[in-house]
């Protein structure tokens, strides 16, 4: 179980005030739950996701994975607990091919037909990939696949994408929607998504709208996901925010 309670996050602006980013933020993940975050850009969703995994540091409040204050861990702690992150941007590494990024998330040499399988599940053929580097040569939609599989490598306790979608074509979108239709079925312990995709929401066991780094709605899919295309049928945004949903 994920806990945030009473998160605050402030950043100094440019005219010396303090701008909120996360404002006395509370709320609970219950373990094995698929969880899709949505709301407006600037409304503190990617803030959050890097909150959890230790890349920023609350100005206010506790994280807790389990009954465990997890608040000033590092990033390297929180992994070693088994908290996973996949970036809006993967990194790249020269000379650092598929198989062995695989086998470093493992924590051990993987055989060919374990990487096989993880690189399936994302949808990418192993015999053209496997011992292919992680480069420049790669489209942004084959890295993304590939971190998603370096993830469902490591049998996380809680992996975070922050909005894996960003920046891809169509056939990269339509085979990431399959690759998280995979891990819904064949889950880590706790997913979070970060989204604005309604095939992505679709996935989710729950669906939270955050705007104005508040909570403003939290609650199954079936009862949460039917409002929010309500509200865009009707012509309304997010309730904070200009963007509504998007669909894939």
């Amino acid at each position: 179980m994920l806990e945030l309670k009473n998160i605050d996050f402030h950043v100094p602006a440019a005219n010396g005030e303090v701008n909120e980013i996360i404002d006395n933020l509370s709320l609970r993940l219950d373990t094995g739950k698929f969880t899709v975050i949505t709301g407006p850009n600037g409304g503190g969703k990617s803030t959050l996701a890097k909150l959890i995994m230790g890349i920023e540091k609350p100005t206010a409040g506790r994280i807790y994975l389990d009954g465990q204050d997890i608040t000033d861990l590092s990033i390297a702690e929180r992994a070693k607990l088994g908290i996973g992150y996949g970036f809006q941007q993967p990194p790249r590494f020269k000379g650092l091919t598929v198989r062995r990024l695989l086998s470093l998330s493992h924590g051990s040499e993987l055989p060919v037909d374990e990487c096989c399988t993880y690189l399936t599940n994302v949808g990418l053929c192993s015999a053209d990939y496997l011992n292919r580097e992680v480069d420049t040569s790669l489209s942004g939609g084959e890295v993304k696949r590939i971190e998603i599989a370096t993830l469902m490598a490591r049998n996380l306790r809680l992996a975070i994408y922050d909005e894996p979608e960003a920046g891809i074509d169509l056939w990269s979108f339509t085979m990431l929607i399959k690759s998280f239709r995979s891990i819904s079925q064949n889950r880590h312990e706790s997913t979070i998504i970060i989204s604005h995709q309604e095939r992505i929401m679709q996935l989710a066991d729950d669906i939270i709208v955050l705007a104005d780094g508040k909570i403003k709605e939290m609650g199954p899919k079936d009862e949460i996901f039917p409002r929010l295309i309500n509200q865009v049928n009707s012509g309304c945004s997010f309730r904070g925010g200009k963007e509504s949903v998007k669909n894939g």
